[in-house]
């Protein structure tokens, strides 16, 4: 295609782009994000269009592989237009049945079809799906609209029609800055700040030479809320750096993509080298007087450099430490310029707000927190994947609704919301909103949106110890109490779990996580001690039973547990002392088995082999 010169001609070629996919009756839809690629969904994918080919519906029938839906576990996930048909686990060995049944006869193929856990009964239509039903997903839907490798595809489905609207001659920058601002629109990716006050300041900060940047960074463990957005819709992220490198007056940005993320990478690029052919991207950006371009930088692996002044000084190709903020990187940013950053997310919801109007967004939400939010939702629940809720939906909805409960029967006993910098709440806040506010205030973070669901086999003690460790490996160092204070902290948890706790160590410990969250230098070591705080306070009884009683009430830590055999329950079938490779197990056949507890390392392999649950943690 040919470089746009003008609004018209933009306009223009999306008409003869849906004009030509007039003859289109039916979409088929198969989701390409990382999860079911695992699942093999390429092979799906070039099966289909095999077998499209070979019944001669190429022209009639659209293949579309799209970005992540969200349902990972149930990948490879395929949905039919019309009529929302959602099949999932699909093979490639389906293929001939999908297009010949439901593409071509209409029927529907029941084997393929999502069984309600609940009821037993399987759901015809997407729509139906439990995991899907309870959500309000607004920018995740838009994946399935597109190829993520298709400009094409992103216009004609809209796109690029809000950077129209604020090119226009009557829409200023001023006015771009107060529609954010009255939709109540607030950073995706921690923090939480106002996006349309962060506009405003940088906008006025002095100079003529200014910067945006997408932070693509996404480091927590268990989070790929950002990565599915700009892996599945690239175009709709770069769309809102323009429009919000128009309400600054910046002429430069930048993606900063984690390097492990090898698909947004590509993604990415082949965006921005789209958006450029076409004139998008460059100088006088279709005829206007706006010129603006996009480089991809790729992350330089540390989870320190999702903040904001790492990043920068990671991009300026320094070592990615942060530094002190007296002055704001809205005035003094990237290469000591007025800089805007915003996650994925946050760029991702502009376009529909210059298009819905700052009142459609608001909407949705809280007094205090606007629009929706995406989760990344994981542990141990029955549904895992990307959710997206309006903000303000009770974390029990989120959990039980959606996520269908605990995976194995088990009680849920707390999330962990946030990221490795969050807080961990237990069962009775579940009524709690995904909120900014509440959740900051109960001791957790909305942050990227990470939500690590736990049950009452998980040790809260053993989960403050295991995000410490984390966040010691990732700490910069630069900063004594970050540096030295999660050092001290791990050491006494780690006491803990390993039986020397003392009973003093408690103080010690919700002291020093205090003055660390107090006196760290940047927004990543503020918040490391929230893991410990929380737990403190909601779970102290698991602490005090592991220094008092010597006893891991979950039976994870292992030098409080010791495995024994059941004699009444065990049938002497000896497949614990196949299995056992340290050799700690003795017995005869059909006779009562037992475990040495000199010989044995605790590996648990005994225990998920016993089918009879004779093996016990005391």
């Amino acid at each position: 295609m040919s470089k746009l010169n003008s609004f018209r001609e933009l306009e223009h070629l999306r008409e003869r782009l849906r004009e030509q996919r007039k003859n289109i009756t039916t979409t088929v839809i198969v989701c390409g994000g990382p999860g079911c690629q695992a699942s093999r969904s390429q092979a799906v994918i070039d099966a289909v269009r095999d077998e499209l080919s070979r019944q001669g519906l190429d022209q009639s029938v659209r293949l579309c592989a799209t970005g992540c839906h969200g349902f990972c576990e149930q990948g490879p996930i395929i949905v039919i237009e019309p009529g929302n048909i959602f099949y999932c686990q699909v093979s490639p060995e389906d293929a001939f049945e999908i297009v010949y049944q439901t593409v071509m006869k209409g029927e529907i193929i029941e084997r393929l079809l999502y069984e309600d856990p609940e009821s037993g009964a399987r759901v015809k239509t997407e729509s139906e799906v439990p995991f899907y039903r309870a959500q309000d997903q607004q920018i995740l839907y838009q994946n399935r609209l597109v190829n993520p490798c298709s400009i094409e595809d992103y216009i004609v489905a809209g796109g690029y029609s809000a950077l129209i609207r604020v090119l226009n001659n009557g829409t200023t920058p001023e006015n771009i800055i107060n529609e954010i601002k009255s939709s109540g629109l607030r950073g995706r990716g921690g923090g939480g700040f106002p996006t349309g006050r962060k506009w405003g300041e940088c906008r006025e900060a002095p100079g003529d030479e200014k910067y945006v940047i997408c932070n693509a960074d996404e480091g927590d463990p268990g989070a790929y809320m950002d990565r599915g957005v700009l892996e599945g819709n690239p175009h709709l992220v770069l769309e809102g750096m323009m429009i919000g490198a128009r309400a600054i007056g910046a002429q430069s940005g930048y993606i900063y993509v984690r390097n492990e993320y090898p698909l947004a990478v590509k993604h990415s690029r082949i965006a921005v080298e789209q958006a450029r052919e076409l004139g998008l991207l460059g100088d006088n950006i279709l005829g206007s007087s706006f010129s603006f371009d996009v480089e991809i930088a790729r992350g330089g692996g540390a989870f320190v450099c999702g903040e904001s002044t790492a990043l920068m000084a990671s991009v300026e190709g320094k070592v990615g430490e942060p530094r002190a903020k007296d002055v704001h990187t809205v005035v003094d940013g990237l290469y000591h310029k007025p800089t805007t950053l915003n996650n994925v997310e946050t760029w991702a919801n502009v376009p529909s707000i210059i298009l819905n109007g700052s009142s459609w967004f608001a909407s949705k939400g809280t007094q205090g927190s606007k629009g929706t939010k995406i989760l990344a939702l994981t542990g141990r629940i029955k549904n895992t994947g990307l959710v997206e809720v309006a903000m303000g939906t009770p974390i029990r909805e989120v959990v039980y609704d959606i996520g269908g409960g605990a995976v194995n029967g088990n009680m849920i006993k707390a999330v962990q919301i946030g990221g490795p910098s969050g807080g961990c709440l237990p069962a009775n806040k579940f009524d709690l909103p995904v909120d900014f506010d509440v959740l900051s205030a109960a001791g957790s973070m909305v942050g990227s949106g990470g939500m690590v669901v736990m049950d009452e086999e998980t040790c809260m003690v053993d989960v403050a110890r295991y995000f410490l460790t984390f966040l010691q490996d990732e700490s910069c160092g630069k900063c004594v109490p970050c540096r030295l204070g999660i050092d001290r902290m791990l050491e006494i948890i780690t006491d803990i779990t390993e039986g020397r706790g003392r009973p003093e160590q408690l103080d010690l410990l919700e002291e020093l996580a205090d003055t660390v969250s107090q006196t760290a230098m940047c927004g990543l070591g503020k918040t490391a001690p929230n893991p410990v705080l929380t737990t403190l306070h909601y779970f102290r009884p698991e602490y005090e039973a592991h220094i008092n009683e010597k006893k891991c009430l979950a039976g994870v830590c292992k030098a409080l547990i010791t495995y024994r055999i059941d004699p009444d329950k065990c049938t002497g079938c000896g497949v614990c002392l196949r299995g056992c490779v340290h050799g700690a197990i003795t017995g005869e056949t059909k006779q009562a088995h037992v475990i040495d507890a000199q010989l044995c390392q605790k590996c648990g392999i005994c225990r998920s082999e016993c089918k009879f649950d004779a093996i016990q943690v005391v």
